[in-house]
């Protein structure tokens, strides 16, 4: 299956970058242009699960063939990153290596310890449980000869992998290190405890060991594979892995932490929203055929939890993603003269052609027809069988083509008339008119996601006016556009939204996270741990210079986060492009829907302004509830990094910045008796954005302002940004 846009070959100072999206039905590579972020090559070929060199074989398939297509050469390829479901399929699968736990520990810690490290029996899926063999040994008394013994036990037991953790492995290594050299010398492959995070917690940082042990040996056979293969191609730049948490990471990396893979499929689409579409707010759909991935970007980032494996919680970061059994190949199933759901069941599972997609002559006689996709399902799905025996699907895609969501252009614009034709057997059988029906359709398929966007809005505490629902993946106008009329909510289909995961996927930016558990943490505490985010994801491949570092501070749990992204030296370059003031202007004025003369200019500093429009009053039931200033923080790309209806700006600058974050923090600090609403803050220094958002306390947040405004010149701007804590609505 292949859709390409041919490129003329020649110039050989050109520079491409190839993004690959391992889907569970397709796998589908791109080639853009690194200059212009345009796709200049798409192919696209079915995943192949069944062949003998599994998932790798396809994603040599398609890089293979839009190069061909394209008549770009390997020279010109300055980056190659694929996403994959391999890890995640492997787990609900069941397709694991058997694992050893060795627990380790002093004779002090050696009773909570044994327990702790004696995760037992892991259930990954229905069905399909992990249960790793466990011995403990006391440090007093390990050593390699007696790590030796250790590990031939547990390979008599049929052991492939060891994982190695030790109490307090996250401040000392040593004793996991020698279990694991013990473990490589006898041809196993092994993981520590130390590899996976720095967070205190032995239950959960050894489950999580386990987890990665589990599907180590069948992603380091995958990479071996596809690094292979692009490498015979003559393809010499770094081959990436996307993580689960919207970043990429090197090869190398993937091999040692497979199990930071994912989630990687719905963290590519997040990851073209933000670098292909620029959005900076809003609640992200990938629509597929049988599912839909939901979640929120918010300030330029997505947000990220910890994964749950059966119930459990890791410390593998990956994007908070909601999913919904309902997508554009949803199939219609009714009761009598009633539609009672769409989906569970896709047209793709049952093997069947949406009616939208067919040739409207040679549907002949149709009748409507009941069945089971599957056996064991409930035999009310709706099939149009016709005179020559084909039948086809009733799907959201072909409601939506009945109603004019999709329209020309978009992936799931099809054929009307074909829809229409199967549409009206079905309405028939209900009693209902053609658009009443289409309508009843995509009603039903809401229902499953509007409560979910409600969810995410009022968890993520995000401003309805800045809520925009972004649609992506080749099923988005068969769901986007009408979930928008009932919400009331703005929505925006990408372009080439059919392949926005594999842009992403090229565009993504290298990311590593760095945590640790730090009680009271002080300034050199916020610095170090800076520093190593900061050196962990230069390692992997990004430019230092533009290298960003956030740091978050948990007071409930200690819990001290800093986050690294940066671009690749390629992409960095291109990332100087700059606008002009009045571009940037234009910008914010739009985005805030009012004339530029009504938008001023509140705060900036080199990399960065900050635009306030005129005060509004917000009604509600009559009466005016608040007045209202919105704002737009633009970076020098034209990118959107802050939006809110309302806000407090101040210009500072680096020797007086803590002096006026306090006076601003208490400026709108909200006194309700005997409770304090404490506001969400932000300090631009530069293009990087400090989120102060969720501090209980100032002091919280002087820790990390003090930290960030270290070694900066008096004199360099700074700006402030304050949210009130009562919001509007």
């Amino acid at each position: 299956m292949t859709e390409t846009t041919l490129t003329p070959a020649g110039d050989r100072r050109r520079a491409f970058r190839i993004g690959i999206d391992v889907g569970g039905t397709f796998t589908k590579a791109v080639l853009v242009d690194n200059a212009t972020h345009e796709v200049v090559g798409r192919y696209t070929t079915l995943t192949t699960h069944d062949d003998p060199k599994g998932v790798a074989a396809g994603v040599v398939r398609v890089f293979r063939e839009v190069l061909e297509k394209t008549a770009v050469g390997p020279d010109e390829v300055i980056f190659i990153a694929h996403s994959t479901t391999q890890a995640t399929n492997a787990l609900l699968e069941g397709d694991v290596a058997t694992v050893g736990v060795i627990g380790l520990s002093t004779r002090i810690e050696a009773l909570l310890a044994r327990r702790q490290t004696n995760v037992g029996r892991i259930e990954l899926a229905p069905g399909r449980h992990l249960e790793p063999a466990h011995r403990h040994v006391l440090t007093e008394e390990l050593s390699a000869g007696s790590a030796g013994e250790l590990i031939a036990e547990l390979r008599n037991e049929g052991v492939k992998v060891v994982v190695a953790s030790s109490a307090f492995g996250v401040d000392d290594a040593g004793p996991e290190t020698v279990i694991m050299e013990a473990a490589v010398a006898a041809g196993l492959s092994a993981t520590g405890g130390h590899e996976i995070t720095k967070l205190y917690g032995l239950t959960t940082r050894t489950r999580t060991a386990v987890i990665n042990a589990s599907i180590l040996p069948k992603m380091i056979d995958t990479a071996n594979m596809t690094e292979a293969a692009v490498r015979e191609a003559g393809i010499v730049a770094p081959l990436m892995i996307m993580r689960g948490d919207g970043g990429v990471m090197d090869i190398a990396e993937m091999r040692r932490r497979p199990a930071m893979t994912m989630l990687s499929g719905p963290a590519a689409s997040v990851a073209g929203a933000l670098m292909h579409l620029k959005v900076s707010d809003g609640i992200y759909f990938e629509v597929g055929g049988t599912s839909t991935n939901m979640g929120v970007i918010r300030n330029g980032l997505p947000t990220v939890k910890y994964a749950r494996v059966g119930g459990h919680e890791t410390y593998v970061s990956s994007l908070d993603v909601r999913v919904a059994g309902v997508a554009g190949g949803s199939m219609v199933r009714i009761t009598g003269r009633r539609i009672t759901d769409v989906g569970p069941r896709s047209a793709h599972i049952a093997g069947l052609q949406y009616a939208a997609f067919a040739n409207e002559t040679t549907m002949q006689s149709p009748v409507l027809e009941l069945f089971q996709p599957k056996p064991g399902d409930p035999a009310d799905y709706v099939a149009i069988r016709c005179a020559d025996g084909e039948r086809y699907a009733v799907t959201n895609t072909c409601a939506a083509n009945v109603l004019g969501y999709a329209t020309p252009g978009l992936h799931s614009s099809g054929n009307v008339a074909a829809a229409r034709i199967a549409m009206e057997v079905l309405a028939a059988a209900i009693g209902e008119s053609v658009e009443d029906t289409a309508r009843m359709i995509l009603a039903a398929a809401a229902k499953k996601v509007i409560p979910m966007v409600e969810d995410l809005i009022a968890e993520y505490r995000l401003d309805r006016d800045q809520a925009v629902l972004i649609g992506e993946g080749g099923g988005a106008a068969s769901l986007i556009p009408y979930v928008s009329e009932m919400t009331g909510l703005p929505f925006q289909i990408s372009r080439d939204a059919e392949v926005i995961s594999s842009i992403g996927v090229a565009l993504a930016l290298v990311r590593e996270t760095v945590e640790r558990v730090i009680p009271n943490a002080r300034t050199e505490d916020l610095d170090a741990i800076k520093r190593e985010a900061f050196d962990a994801v230069v390692r992997l491949g990004a430019a230092p210079e533009n290298v960003e570092v956030t740091v978050e501070v948990d007071p409930k749990t200690h819990r001290v986060r800093a986050t690294a992204m940066g671009a690749s030296e390629m992409r960095a370059h291109d990332m100087l492009k700059e606008i002009g003031a009045e571009e940037a202007l234009t910008i914010a004025a739009n985005s805030m829907a009012v004339a530029p003369g009504d938008v001023q200019l509140a705060a900036a500093t080199p990399r960065m302004r900050v635009f306030q429009g005129l005060v509004v009053e917000r009604k509600w039931g009559g009466l005016f509830k608040k007045k209202r200033r919105p704002f737009r923080a633009v970076d020098i790309e034209g990118v959107i990094r802050i939006q809110r209806s309302d806000g407090v700006v101040r210009q500072s600058a680096g020797g007086r910045g803590l002096a006026d974050l306090k006076a601003l923090w208490e400026e709108i600090t909200i006194y309700n008796g005997d409770s304090i609403i404490t506001p969400d803050m932000f300090m631009i220094a530069g293009a990087h954005v400090l989120d102060l958002s969720g501090m209980s306390n100032f002091a919280q947040a002087e820790g990390i302002t003090r930290a960030e405004l270290s070694g900066m010149e008096d004199a360099t701007p700074v700006a402030l940004i304050g949210i009130p804590g009562a919001r509007g609505f």
